[in-house]
């Protein structure tokens, strides 16, 4: 298993890192104007619907039942299982693709309402996104296949796959002179990361004889109570996963009424964003969920409210930097990260506006999958739902009343109150159900905490002018060597104090080989 978990652990780190690369090349040849708010709106909307439909609520409802067939019937049967399905996905998709091309204007004018007042814009918006579009067909049939992999216990390829979206588009970019615009090569790169990501993973299947059959068969009869329990099963994961992406939808509408360039920043700053809440909240929350499990199902309620102390202690103590970093400093990492190119000084400005509105919620954020996994252990699926649409609810209020006077920004405070609602609910849920039972250990670690990000901030606001002017010799590199001497400053001002509470206090600083 460690083994398994290194593979799909390393191969998400190159998903990250290579993504990192790739949104430094978008904003370099795409800036943060109207073919960047054109071309974000067209990867957005097939990524909105393959977070409703595919990934989460497919994977939530399709490898338990494919590993349950496995386990029972064996590979023969389960692969029939998983044909009737691969079917009915195919022409559904298929049929939803052609329906959203040939009526794609009345679909950008509902999703980026704000676009139609712009002739140009609307047009390229339509024009990328029937592009791009076909790509939730491809990917939605990519993770019908990753989880008959992972049911066979082969992780690598469906753990590479996310990468070569992001190959695809930096190569399309690359080579951007050989399309219309800069944007029709971001897109086109979409459209080729979908048959990538589809040609990848089936070869993984046909080489453990695993495919789908594309004809049906008379032993498929058999499944029909399967597959309609399959469904049965889909409709509630759809619901859940759906919130979120109602708040996304959200942000695409109202971000597209505003100034050229809010769209683009919204999505730069996201990804910044993301990537504290992908490796340190989820991985968090990853790790914790099969740990409260196994505790509450050998009795042991006091070892798994000790793990959840202790994975909310790891998480915050490793997310604490980039709270303070995006705060304090959000202009000069995003003019480190992406001024270059068509991405110049009032982009960053903007981004970083966007960035610091939504790291206010940060915390809330990566500790909620920490909050969600004492539910999950417990087998309640309902409550983290009614949290969520709680926050979703709050989140969508405040974006139409702030959107206006903050822009951008309004909508990502907005996300980030949204985030704070929904993990508030969760913990009083929890505290009252006796199912979340913070600990004196977890509170020394928030005072190790608060007084380290104290230390950074302060030092890091004194060595702002010293940083400045050092990295004022750099001509060539000025931004980039700011940045870096920022991070370093920071990270050293946020150790040493941490690693000294840890001693003073009596903590064991090995959370992360605890969580079990």
């Amino acid at each position: 298993m460690f083994r398994q978990i290194a593979s799909v652990g390393s191969f998400t780190l190159l998903s990250r890192i290579s993504g990192f690369i790739r949104d430094i090349v978008i904003a370099s040849v795409l800036g943060a104007g109207w073919m960047a708010d054109a071309f974000v709106v067209a990867q957005r909307l097939p990524n909105h619907f393959r977070a409703i439909f595919g990934e989460g609520a497919f994977n939530a409802a399709f490898v338990p039942a494919y590993a349950k067939r496995l386990e029972e019937q064996g590979s023969e049967a389960a692969r029939l299982f998983a044909s009737s399905l691969f079917r009915i996905l195919l022409a559904f998709l298929s049929l939803i693709t052609v329906l959203a091309i040939v009526f794609m204007p009345e679909v950008v004018s509902w999703l980026a309402p704000g676009f139609s007042a712009d002739g140009q814009k609307f047009a390229l918006a339509v024009a990328l996104t029937r592009i791009t579009f076909p790509y939730l067909l491809f990917v939605s049939l990519v993770t019908l296949l990753s989880g008959m992999l992972n049911a066979h216990e082969r992780f690598a390829a469906a753990a590479f796959a996310p990468v070569l979206l992001n190959l695809s588009i930096i190569a399309a970019l690359l080579v951007s002179w050989l399309f219309p615009s800069a944007a029709h090569a971001a897109a086109w790169g979409v459209f080729g990361a979908g048959i990538l990501e589809l040609l990848l993973v089936w070869l993984a299947a046909a080489r453990i004889h695993i495919l789908p059959s594309m004809t049906a068969t008379s032993g498929e009869q058999t499944h029909k109570r399967a597959i309609g329990g399959f469904f049965k099963a889909l409709g509630p994961a759809v619901v859940g996963s759906a919130g979120v992406q109602l708040a996304m939808f959200a942000d695409t509408i109202i971000a597209s009424l505003l100034p050229t360039g809010s769209v683009a920043s919204l999505y730069f700053a996201d990804r910044l964003y993301q990537l504290p809440v992908g490796m340190i909240g989820i991985a968090a929350g990853t790790v914790l969920l099969p740990a409260m499990s196994r505790h509450w199902a050998a009795g042991q309620p006091d070892l798994a409210h000790r793990a959840q102390n202790q994975a909310m202690a790891l998480t915050l103590a490793l997310s604490m930097p980039f709270v303070i970093a995006f705060v304090l400093v959000p202009e000069a990492i995003m003019r480190g990260l992406f001024m270059r190119g068509a991405f110049d000084e009032t982009a960053a400005t903007q981004a970083a506006a966007v960035l610091a509105a939504y790291t206010v919620g940060l915390p809330a954020v990566v500790l909620l999958r920490s909050a969600v996994s004492g539910f999950h252990a417990r087998s309640d699926t309902t409550t983290p739902v009614i949290a969520s649409f709680a926050g979703i609810a709050l989140n969508i209020a405040l974006k139409i009343m702030l959107a206006r006077s903050w822009g951008a920004a309004g909508l990502a405070f907005a996300t980030a109150m949204g985030a704070w609602i929904n993990f508030g609910l969760l913990v009083i849920f929890a505290v009252r159900r006796g199912w979340m039972v913070p600990d004196a250990t977890l509170g020394r670690w928030a005072i190790a905490i608060g007084l380290s990000a104290c230390v950074m901030f302060a030092l890091l606001q004194a060595s702002l002018p010293l940083v400045a002017q050092w990295s004022g010799q750099w001509a060539g590199a000025r931004n980039e060597m700011e940045l870096a001497g920022l991070a370093a400053i920071g990270l050293g001002a946020y150790a040493l104090p941490l690693l000294v509470m840890v001693k003073l206090l009596r903590l064991d600083p090995r959370l992360a080989r605890k969580i079990s």
